[in-house]
């Protein structure tokens, strides 16, 4: 099978490529940089120069090609908002519609749980509401990505999957580190809960996206059996007495940041590898 991932040199793309390379995938990445993408490239993935900002490169980078990952996403800012809906929403229906003509058989959209807000009283499941004005970029850009996807697939037959994650972390990723620093400034609550995932299941979903047939214009969430409180998070990492507002009062919604993983089981036969960050943390594998 021949598979193009986009986003290959971040933190997902980095280590769920060389993955797909040991099982032996004929794979393609597209990069803004080739620099970046060497080490990829010495493991055997083609390297492919093209941008989500430039339509025109994106035929040559699907052409011939039997499945599309779509990783790649603009996240880490918090000023550059037309960048963030560029890349993330018009970048996503920009490559899906060139592998559409190309005739690619099957598109697996990489959104986020961030989609989600608060206040269902239960786990999130793939078809509780979102809200597309959501005030921050990110989120909305990806439900954007996400409703116009879908309206493609209902539209056109194209065979199109999406796969919501949970915060995403191992490998040696500093995606844990990266976030100490903000819990306190975003006003986090240091009982609120976070639905993790770890490199290891992503790739298992994908890779499970990738080869069942039958699923053809849904979603699905994907994280572990055990969420985490924030505090136990911050704890781990020795930074619990700085992360937090101490006059911070009871929490309001226990159910935040909690995703329902029961679809993506029962469709797929998914199981975490990974169920827990402790689990993680005993094998080493952080």
């Amino acid at each position: 099978m021949k598979i193009l991932v986009t986003g290959a040199t971040g933190k997902v793309g980095s280590r769920f490529v060389p993955r797909l390379l040991a099982k032996g995938y004929d794979v393609s990445i597209l990069v803004r940089d080739v620099a970046k993408a060497s080490a990829l490239a010495a493991l055997g993935a083609r390297v492919i120069v093209g941008d989500l900002y430039d339509p025109d490169t994106l035929p040559p980078a699907v052409e011939g090609v039997d499945a599309v990952i779509h990783l790649a996403a603009f996240f880490r800012t918090l000023t550059d908002n037309e960048g963030i809906i560029k890349t993330n929403h018009a970048g996503t229906v920009a490559l899906a519609n060139a592998s559409m003509a190309a005739g690619v058989k099957r598109f697996v959209f990489v959104s986020t749980g961030n989609v989600y807000s608060s206040g269902y009283q239960h786990p999130a499941k793939e078809d509780d509401l979102v809200n597309i004005n959501a005030p921050r970029a990110y989120s909305s850009s990806k439900i954007a990505a996400e409703q116009e996807l879908i309206s493609l697939h209902k539209n056109t037959g194209f065979d199109v999957r999406v796969l919501r994650l949970g915060f995403v972390y191992g490998d040696r990723d500093p995606h844990i580190e990266e976030i100490m620093p903000l819990l306190k400034k975003m006003k986090r609550h240091s009982g609120s809960r976070m639905h993790m995932v770890h490199h290891l299941d992503v790739a298992q979903a994908l890779t499970l996206l990738l080869h069942t047939d039958g699923l053809n214009g849904e979603i699905f969430n994907v994280a572990d059996d055990a969420p985490i409180t924030l505090y136990e998070l911050a704890d781990s990492v020795g930074q619990a007495s700085d992360a937090f507002d101490p006059a911070e009062g009871p929490l309001k919604d226990p159910f935040e940041g909690i995703m329902d993983i029961s679809k993506l089981r029962n469709k797929t036969g998914f199981r975490p590898l990974v169920p827990s960050y402790y689990v993680a943390r005993d094998l080493d594998i952080l």
